[in-house]
């Protein structure tokens, strides 16, 4: 005996449906990665934060891992955009474009420390989640790319530039760990941003 849902509920479902499009879940889904890591984007507690039925959430998505990969794709297309960016950037003087990348990395840091915890979460998915591991690989990759991009055009030996590439970005990635912490010293953004620009910058083009 098939059970019928009642028209009205249906209708209700579509209206929330057609309220909220899929970047509402994505945003919400991506604040509750950032608040307590991949185990807390569920279904129910979204749908209450955005005050809609859980119906809803099925006009925009298959199931939850639909709603994974569609968070974890966006985060990638958004790395690899902002990647490209970087390296589009060239004004003819090789050292103040690397100086350059540098202060975009810090500077996003300093601004965007939602962007900082997620991905240290989604890194700590991508131990369990293959998915997630394939996209950290070909994000680092472009990563390292631009990096090496700009360290090419101020040193001749391709591997010293690929070294230095891969340094900078250990150093950029350890200093997102701990700009991400709760508490910081004062001034410890500054203070990393310094030890970089000087040690991996001026000390090469020296």
């Amino acid at each position: 005996m098939t059970i019928k849902k009642p028209k009205s509920s249906i209708k209700k479902v579509m209206s929330e449906g057609s309220r909220l499009n899929r970047d509402d879940w994505l945003d919400e889904a991506f604040r509750s990665v950032v608040t307590g890591g991949f185990d807390q984007v569920k279904v129910l507690s979204m749908a209450e934060k955005l005050k809609v039925t859980r119906g809803s959430f099925y006009w925009h998505f298959t199931d939850h891992a639909d709603l994974i990969g569609s968070l974890l794709m966006r985060w990638k297309l958004s790395q690899l955009a902002l990647d490209a960016r970087l390296k589009s950037h060239q004004t003819g003087d090789p050292i103040k474009d690397l100086e350059f990348v540098v202060d975009a990395a810090f500077t996003q840091a300093g601004s965007d420390l939602e962007n900082l915890r997620f991905e240290q979460a989604m890194r700590a998915l991508s131990h369990q989640n293959q998915e997630a591991a394939q996209m950290l690989v070909e994000v680092d990759a472009e990563r390292l790319d631009l990096f090496q991009s700009k360290f090419s055009m101020i040193v001749k030996d391709p591997k010293q530039a690929r070294d230095l590439a891969a340094l900078l970005y250990l150093a950029i990635v350890g200093s997102y760990q701990a700009l991400s912490r709760p508490v910081n010293p004062p001034q410890i953004r500054q203070y990393l941003q310094g030890l970089i620009a000087h040690y991996l910058v001026a000390k090469v083009v020296a």
